[in-house]
């Protein structure tokens, strides 16, 4: 059996790292190079970094913060936000990525995903997904959960697979920073759909929450944010209390 993973997430605007609930109402939490030090020794087994406000300012990706975190950390890293071409993704991989983030971009060029995938592989393209419900159906929206594109997520995820994503983060837009506990509904109806690693990502509040997350069927990992930057939950303990519930975990 695989290993679950635990996945800490910088949010960054304007070089800080910031959170928000259900993407709104952002507030300044800290530097994003102290964090990501700090997660690469606490046991984090991956760090995504989302510079979050990069493709609704319609701008490339602060390259110069982005450097800054790559050099501290020694675990497999994740980067997105303003990702549109493929020069987007060779900037981000130079800077000291392992995989590339893209949301906005390839609902605006949906051929990207293809064209990452056969210049660097699968395994380095990662489609997020910032999902809500509207009237009673899973809706993506784009640049950074601001605009309703109509499209239906599951099927759009499907597509993206397809073309050659190698993995899926699955943001809930109705459970983000709320911490009531993962969107186990849209989570289940994705992994029905799909056989690529799913990430699941929004309200996650307690170490209850990540166990519950993993008794469901096709998810491969965890990301939060808030909780681990307040430190309200530490990443080593939530790691053996897992181990203790019978999830596969690397410690």
């Amino acid at each position: 059996m695989l290993a679950k993973r635990i996945i800490p997430c910088l949010d960054v605007k304007d070089g800080r790292v910031v959170k928000g609930t259900n993407f709104q109402g952002l507030r300044d939490m800290a530097d994003p190079v102290e964090m990501a030090r700090f997660y690469n020794a606490s046991g984090a087994d991956e760090l995504v970094f989302y510079d979050i406000t990069a493709s609704a300012e319609g701008r490339g990706l602060f390259t110069e913060v982005l450097r800054r975190v790559a050099s501290e950390i020694f675990i497999p890293l994740t980067v997105g936000g303003g990702i549109r071409t493929l020069d987007d993704f060779d900037r981000v991989l130079k800077c000291g990525a392992d995989k590339v983030s893209v949301n906005s971009g390839a609902i605006a060029d949906p051929d990207i995903i293809g064209a990452a995938a056969k210049k660097y592989g699968d395994q380095c393209v990662v489609l997020s997904m910032d999902v809500k419900r509207v009237e009673g159906r899973f809706r993506l929206f784009a640049k950074g959960g601001r605009e309703d594109t109509g499209i239906d997520a599951m099927e759009w995820a499907v597509r993206g697979v397809q073309n050659g994503a190698g993995e899926i983060v699955l943001n809930s837009i109705d459970t983000d920073g709320v911490k009531q506990g993962f969107d186990l509904e849209m989570l289940d109806e994705l992994a029905s759909r799909v056989s690529v690693p799913i990430i699941a990502s929004g309200g996650a509040g307690t170490m209850e929450d990540f166990a519950r997350l993993f008794t469901h069927p096709g998810i491969d990992a965890g990301l939060a944010a808030s909780i681990f930057h307040t430190r309200q939950v530490e990443i080593s303990e939530l790691k053996k209390y897992l181990r203790a519930r019978g999830v596969e975990m690397r410690i």
